[in-house]
């Protein structure tokens, strides 16, 4: 079966130009089933092995995952199953695939985390703890997610030369390897500025970011230098960097932003993804309406 598991592996990578987080996913997924199949199969000829799951093993399948995994986790996993056996018909290693009328589960309906403006304006403040360069860093860092909706990921990815200061923009890798040019806001490029100047010398191929060891940062440690951030300045603090991503894309739509125009800045692929951010500006609305209509305020 290895053989099978490493050739839909270099097919996500290579022919479908996935990013290499989504395609570990995948792989891990695959084998979280193959470990499921072991233990209800002796594996003798693993061609056949696949060629005899049907629905009812995958139905039991799904039945395990439901009591150790969220909905979304679980649509991930069926997403994952799906593209391997739709690659062994493509190969023409099945006839047909067992799993395409196993119907995903419905989705959980949330709303993304988002901080007020006040509050990112007080976690944007000036810290006093930490080496200078480190505090000109951790501002920078997040006044350029905050500016220009980064992921953590596409935010630890940049180099030097991704960063133009003249023109206020930075070109950003997103998912599937796509990339997206942005504007960054005057102050994410004072923060910028004065950060690399602290670095002195730089050539365009160094990590714009670097940990206390001189290696790029982590999304680990910008989480972890978030949350220092956030008890520093009395935030809440079960708020991730990605949260600024949200923040972002509320207030810009809060502000009267094209939907189109917000999908583009945050790299969405589809706007259904995006419109998530009018519910949570809706539930904006409605919090100032019950606080300011005579007929709805709250006692």
């Amino acid at each position: 079966m290895k053989q099978y598991i490493d050739r839909f592996e270099h097919h996500l990578a290579i022919e479908r130009n996935l990013s290499p987080r989504t395609v570990e996913a995948y792989m891990r997924d695959l084998s979280q089933f193959c470990s499921f199949l072991t233990s209800h199969k002796e594996i003798i000829d693993p061609l056949e092995v696949l060629r005899g799951v049907e629905l009812l093993l995958l139905r039991q399948y799904l039945a395990q995952l439901h009591k150790m995994c969220s909905r979304t986790s679980i649509a991930r996993k069926l997403s994952a199953l799906k593209a391997f056996f739709r690659f062994l018909v493509r190969e023409g290693v099945l006839n047909d695939s067992p799993i395409e009328t196993l119907s995903t589960p419905r989705q959980e309906q949330y709303l993304p985390k988002v901080l007020s403006a006040e509050q990112v304006g007080h976690l944007l403040e000036s810290s006093t703890s930490g080496q200078f360069v480190l505090i000109l860093r951790d501002l920078a860092i997040f006044e350029l997610i905050y500016s220009c909706g980064l992921r953590v990921g596409e935010l630890t990815q940049l180099n030097v030369g991704g960063v133009d200061l003249e023109t206020s923009q930075v070109r950003v890798l997103g998912k599937g390897n796509k990339e997206r040019l942005l504007p960054i806001g005057r102050q994410a490029c004072g923060a910028l500025g004065s950060y690399l100047a602290e670095r002195g010398d730089l050539s365009r191929q160094d990590p714009l970011f670097l940990n206390h060891r001189g290696g790029r940062l982590t999304p680990r440690s910008v989480q972890r230098n978030m949350k220092k951030r956030l008890l520093e300045f009395n935030l809440p603090t079960d708020v991730t960097p990605h949260a600024l991503r949200h923040s972002f894309a509320t207030h810009l739509l809060d502000a009267g932003a094209d939907l189109r125009a917000i999908q583009e800045l945050l790299g969405h692929a589809s706007l259904s993804t995006t419109q998530k951010y009018t519910k949570v500006s809706f539930s904006h609305l409605t919090d100032v309406y019950d606080q300011c209509h005579p007929r709805s305020r709250k006692k």
